[in-house]
């Protein structure tokens, strides 16, 4: 039988192919490897690049302000924990935030009575002890102002991706000052950042004194919250186990360069404020602490590996701590290894009793009755899941806890 052309060319390519796979798998098996190997190499590149969720928050530090500041205080970590689990296709985005204080009159006129307390920073230690730090005073406060320099002053993403976000929070009239709140809201709007508007008191009045009239302007949401409204913390069973096991976790981190050791103290001085408040809320805190949200890449040498930030072969030994600095270059990446890996387990632990706290207090909530109150944590929350979601961000479902 007369075998086709057509047909013996098919039948000795497909030979001719296999025998090549199978002759050079050992070829194959290299480029696999390298090609993971890159990916690994990739992975800080990828981190670089996650979305990113950013907030500034101005508040009024006048006298009559400190409600609004003890709400800020204690609805941080409930904050960070909301979106902790917010994802943008598929990728869990970086939280920054930025603090800003106005209409202090202990702050210079020419500034505005308006200060940067921080930049938008990841390190939400930083943004806490800013928070911890504010005082009243006064005062004079000038919306449009303290709105145009946080547009112009902070380190905005250029991705249209991203959520950039403005939250101002006061009670005198939005048009104050030297600088029209109009002017600044187009600057903001030109930097596609939405500016939202907290008023604290009736939403009447700040309907009458140009709150709502700010938000509507620059494509933001508008709000009024009982800024005297007390804060309460329940207190889970679970909460002296979780605080034992922050300790622990602390104790994982690795400070390294000129600020390492100060910012270690820092993170351990934050526990303690946050303890003084309740120990319900540093159970809170110490879930954000486990969270993909709590990065210390510039002191933390666990994060700043992870992240591929440093090179520990490189690293000068002044740059480590003293536990360290007799190792060699093997040592320390074994040292390194092993407390990362013991943070992981530590954070699975926090998980665990994490969850357990989160329904205990669920159910205490559902029996308990039901506050009306809209405090910071609710106006943050829903402006940001109302601007996120028009950009493809997914969250979790919220919870007041």
């Amino acid at each position: 039988m007369k075998r086709n052309p057509i047909a013996k060319i098919v039948v000795l390519s497909i030979f001719i192919i296999t025998g090549a796979i199978v002759g050079f798998y050992p070829m194959f098996q290299g480029a696999n490897a390298k090609a993971i190997a890159l990916t690994a190499q990739d992975t800080p590149a990828i981190r670089m690049e996650r979305p990113k969720i950013q907030l500034a928050i101005l508040l009024d530090t006048s006298s009559s302000m400190s409600g609004l500041i003890d709400q800020a205080r204690n609805q941080l970590w409930q904050v960070v924990n909301e979106f902790s689990e917010s994802t943008k296709n598929g990728v869990k985005p970086q939280l920054e935030v930025a603090v800003y204080e106005y209409g202090n009159s202990g702050l210079a006129g020419f500034s505005g009575y308006t200060r940067q307390v921080t930049g938008l920073t990841s390190e939400l230690d930083q943004v806490s002890e800013a928070l911890f730090s504010l005082t009243t005073n006064g005062g004079d406060e000038y919306c449009g102002y303290a709105i145009d320099k946080a547009v112009k002053q902070l380190a905005w993403s250029n991705s249209d991706n991203d959520i950039k976000a403005i939250f101002i929070a006061g009670n005198e009239p939005f048009t104050q000052g030297p600088i029209s709140f109009r002017e600044a809201i187009a600057s903001a709007q030109g930097k596609d950042i939405a500016v939202n508007t907290i008023h604290a008191g009736t939403y009447e009045e700040g309907v009458r004194s140009g709150w709502e009239q700010g938000a509507l302007l620059a494509g933001g949401s508008y709000m009024s919250i009982d800024y005297n409204h007390q804060v309460a913390h329940f207190v889970a069973p679970q909460d002296k186990k979780i605080a034992e096991l922050n300790t622990k976790l602390n104790e994982t981190y690795i400070p390294y360069g000129k600020d390492g050791a100060e910012k270690v103290q820092r993170q351990i001085m934050q526990d303690k404020k946050s303890d003084a408040i309740s120990l319900g809320l540093l159970a809170k805190r110490a879930k954000s602490k486990i969270s993909e949200m709590y990065r210390n890449t510039s002191w933390d040498l666990v994060d700043a590996m992870e992240e591929g930030e440093v090179d520990i072969e490189k690293m000068d030994k002044d740059q480590l701590p003293s536990e360290m600095r007799a190792l060699d270059a093997p040592g320390r990446a074994n040292y390194v290894a092993n407390k990362a890996r013991e943070r992981e387990a530590i954070k699975s632990e926090i998980m665990a009793q994490s969850k357990e706290r989160d329904d205990y207090v669920a159910a205490a909530k559902a029996a308990a009755p039901a506050s009306s109150a809209t405090t910071m944590n609710d106006a943050l929350g829903a402006a940001i899941r109302k601007q996120g979601e028009q950009k493809d961000y997914v969250f979790q479902t919220p919870e007041k806890l």
